[in-house]
């Protein structure tokens, strides 16, 4: 007896195993077909965002060349030279703060055949920061008369290019949202939520000569700049 309810035991569990196994789901998934589920569809598109600004920044380096017949005399006279245009630029308005050495230089004159040294030039440059473009002409004018005879620039910027660049972001994103918009209007689709952001390298401003010229005998066009936004977003669609 306890033989045969031991073979009626097995039995039954191998029944129950069997039946168990019959309508199991299936592993295999479609990606891409008709029962995807929306959340796993998107659109990945690019955008361009852009604003415009007046510099209201200038950057010069201001230069002074001295010859004499030794290294001691070139440099010491070209240090005399370069205290007066740092002064100028001083009284011209220029802070302390917006005054940095550049190049300190000395290097021996040659021959006209090459094979004797006949005296020595030495270089010195200030780079200054002019922080009204309207008076920039007068700054060059005041440092030239100063005794400057190197002079390089201007270098125009935007002082808080932070926040104009941010706000070119924020113009990328939109810009990145009627983009895909048209493509899912094209294909039947509906764009939701932003699923991930991706931003782009920062362009480099781009001047436009468009503005007056300051009244000055050296005249500075400040024209615009524009400073340029990329962003790839990729948004929900259903």
């Amino acid at each position: 007896m306890k033989v045969l309810r031991l073979v009626l035991a097995g039995a039954a569990i191998a029944a129950v195993v069997a039946f168990a196994g019959v309508g199991l789901p299936g592993s295999a998934t479609g990606s891409g077909s008709d029962d995807t589920p929306a959340a796993e569809r998107s659109i990945s598109v690019s955008g361009q965002g852009s604003v415009q600004a007046v510099p209201n920044q200038a950057g010069f380096t201001f230069g002074v060349s001295t010859r004499a017949k030794t290294a001691a005399q070139a440099l010491q006279a070209n240090g005399v030279d370069m205290q007066k245009v740092i002064d100028a630029l001083k009284a011209a308005g220029i802070t302390v703060a917006d005054l940095q050495t550049s190049t300190v230089s000395l290097s021996p004159i040659m021959s006209e055949d090459g094979q004797s040294i006949t005296g020595y030039s030495a270089s010195n440059s200030v780079s200054a920061t002019i922080d009204d473009i309207s008076a920039a002409g007068h700054i060059v004018d005041a440092a030239v008369a100063a005794g400057a005879n190197q002079v390089d620039g201007p270098a125009l910027t935007v002082a808080d290019q932070d926040a104009l660049y941010r706000s070119a972001l924020k113009k990328a994103v939109a810009d990145a949202r009627a983009k895909a918009e048209a493509l899912a209007d094209a294909g039947g689709l509906h764009v939701g939520a932003v699923r991930s952001v991706a931003e782009g390298a920062a362009a480099v401003p781009i001047p436009f000569a468009d503005a007056a010229k300051a009244a000055s005998s050296t005249p500075i066009e400040a024209g615009t700049q524009e400073i340029t936004a990329t962003v790839t977003v990729v948004f929900d669609v259903s």
